[in-house]
């Protein structure tokens, strides 16, 4: 199989006026068009790739990405110097309009991944001579991202377009309610889960399995409330026996961490000398300047450090300081005068940046076994089964504090304790990596949780972001604004 760092970019031509002569009708040879394309087993596989590739864009898990979940949050800052990247700040402060860069930034990355993602699913049952377990499995893939793309397109901005074809016939397409696109999110999930192998050999790791869309439908089941699904689900990957807690927290965000026993799925990234295969995740939030090359975004936050218990050390495997020693023992962290407060997102920390800057090495985690963990214990804590709850609970309590004498297991059943218990959790555990402002709207904890911090957060509107202006215009009025931003 090709790596998943292999791509294909696709040439859609469109038809213009005749030509005048034979020579200017043929298509150049080696371009691909949709006439000659999804011909070949290879074909196939090239088109799959192209949509994981698309995970790695600029547009889809970069800057706008890591604004819209962890610095629009009480986990950080925007960080950088105060004159850099303002429309972050927006974000920060809740200031932001309808023509902020981030809303449409990922409008168009997630969009685009769906449009490649509709292409596989469209044209892969015409692909002649392949083998048809494969072509099963193609699809699979293709569903398991179409639905990771609508979970966090329908996160953000509630209903959105439900685009299922790749070309539609005009732009005046009406959002779809919520709950239609979350039905079509668990359609797809559950189609990946019949087509999807539980494992890959060597070459292929990091496409996703069965496991990844059991586990990310047990999250979508858990955003909606239903403990029962998102218990069972949960649980099933659980007993499966397939995923462990690594054994040291900080190594999960190393490279020898990476695509370990606890991961379920992450965006793969490879940095070569001539580029192509990594993303700018890692530099955005990376150490400003030499020798991480990185921007200082992402910026953990004074609440975010006050708010680990007593001697956790995921505090300082995710917290990196000026004064402190670079995880790879390259340098020291080196503060910036210009900036107040000083401090970086450890986790994104890699080594250095073969070819140059954007060009990343370090995996995105998704989905972790830990973080299957505790749905699981919430999911079981709602259905009032503490004692099953507690269990889950503490083995991320007891991997975290590794043999050190910190984070004594819970022992509360009390139902609101222990709920309480399994949030803070989550923030201890899941810090930086992108899935606290989503926790805070899901409990609906954001207003009480963010206007303390940000005064100009506004409830029943700062929920959710606006449609894109430019996709409002684009629509002649078919998309509707969210409430409190006309």
């Amino acid at each position: 199989m090709q790596p998943l760092y292999k791509f294909l970019v696709l040439a859609l031509l469109v038809a213009g006026a005749p030509a005048c002569t034979d020579v200017l009708d043929r298509t150049p040879q080696g371009e691909y068009t949709l006439d000659n394309f999804f011909q070949t087993e290879e074909q196939a596989v090239q088109s799959v790739n192209a949509v994981y590739n698309q995970l790695r864009s600029w547009e889809t898990h970069v800057f706008s990405f890591i604004g819209m979940t962890d610095i629009v949050s009480d986990d950080s800052d925007k960080g950088s110097t105060p004159s850099d990247g303002f429309f972050l700040q927006e974000i920060d402060q809740f200031t932001y309009a309808p023509t902020n860069v981030a809303p449409s930034t990922v409008w168009a990355g997630y969009y685009t991944g769906i449009f490649r993602a509709n292409l596989v699913i469209e044209n892969l049952p015409e692909v002649p001579a392949i083998d048809e377990s494969l072509r099963t499995r193609l699809n699979g893939e293709a569903s398991f991202l179409r639905a990771y793309f609508y979970f966090n397109l329908v996160r953000w901005f509630g209903g959105v377009p439900l685009l299922l074809e790749p070309f539609p016939t005009n732009f005046e397409i009406a959002r779809a309610s919520a709950g239609e696109v979350y039905a079509q999110i668990e359609s797809d999930l559950q189609t990946a889960i019949s087509a999807l192998p539980a494992s890959y050999a060597a070459a292929d790791i990091g496409r996703a399995t069965s496991g990844a869309a059991k586990s990310m439908l047990a999250k979508v089941a858990l955003t909606r409330g239903n403990w029962q699904r998102a218990a069972d689900l949960s649980l099933e990957v659980i007993n499966s026996g397939r995923y462990e807690l690594y054994p040291t927290f900080s190594g999960i965000f190393t490279q020898e961490g990476e695509n370990s026993s606890e991961s379920i799925f992450e965006v793969q990234a490879a940095a070569f000398e001539i580029g192509g295969g990594g993303s700018q995740y890692n530099e955005v939030q990376g150490v400003r300047g030499v020798p991480n090359l990185g921007w200082g975004f992402n910026r953990p936050s004074d609440d975010l450090a006050a708010s680990f218990e007593a001697g956790d050390p995921r505090r300082d495997a995710t917290i990196l300081y000026v004064g402190e020693v670079l995880p790879d023992g390259s340098g020291i962290v080196e503060g910036d005068p210009n900036i107040d407060g000083e401090r970086f997102n450890q986790k994104a920390f890699v080594t250095d940046h073969p070819g140059g800057n954007g060009n990343g090495p370090g995996n995105i985690r998704i989905l972790r076994y830990a973080d299957l963990l505790l749905i699981a214990a919430e999911a079981l804590n709602e259905l009032n089964r503490q004692e099953e709850a507690l269990m889950y609970l503490n083995m991320v309590r007891a991997r975290a504090r590794g043999g050190a004498n910190v984070l004594p297991d819970v022992t509360t059943t009390d139902q609101g304790e222990l709920r309480q218990a399994i949030w803070r959790e989550r923030r201890s555990e899941l810090a930086l990596e992108q899935h606290r402002w989503f926790d805070l709207v899901r409990t609906n904890r954001s207003f009480e949780v963010m206007k303390p911090l940000r005064p100009n957060f506004t409830q029943n509107k700062n929920e959710l972001f606006p449609i894109p202006q430019t996709e409002i215009d684009l629509s002649e009025g078919a998309l509707e604004q969210n409430p409190g931003y006309n």
